[in-house]
């Protein structure tokens, strides 16, 4: 083999290496309330699906009104048979408005994401 052959096969094994690392991030993939929607039911949990497993202990979600205060959330979990939706039980109805989540999601092979997302609830 050539010494121009070894080096491209040597790249070319390089990249995809890398490539497999970065897919081994967790994804936010679906939401419940659905990101950017208008709900007409206060909503008494948000479901976050992800790509890959979660580390519960390392992941969370918060909720945050129009007004940029913390609504009060019970224990984050993982949902019953599911490693990659985290559940975050509201502990109360929401009056209407403009919602923000955070989120901060550690994938079982210890990478971790973060991002949010926004919905409305309108009675």
């Amino acid at each position: 083999m050539t010494i121009i052959a070894r080096t491209i096969v040597a790249a070319a094994a390089i990249g995809l290496g890398l490539s497999s690392t970065a897919f081994a991030h967790a994804h936010l993939k679906t939401t419940v309330p659905a990101a950017e929607s208008t709900v007409s039911t206060s909503p008494a949990e948000l479901d976050l699906g992800f790509s890959e497993g979660l580390d519960v202990a390392f992941s969370r979600a918060a909720l945050k009104g129009a007004d940029g205060k913390l609504v009060e959330t019970g224990k984050a979990a993982l949902k019953a048979g599911d490693g990659r939706t985290l559940v975050v039980p509201l502990m109360a109805p929401l009056q209407p408005g403009y919602y923000t989540v955070d989120w901060q999601a550690l994938s079982t092979d210890g990478h971790k994401t973060t991002g949010s997302y926004g919905f409305t609830f309108k009675p």
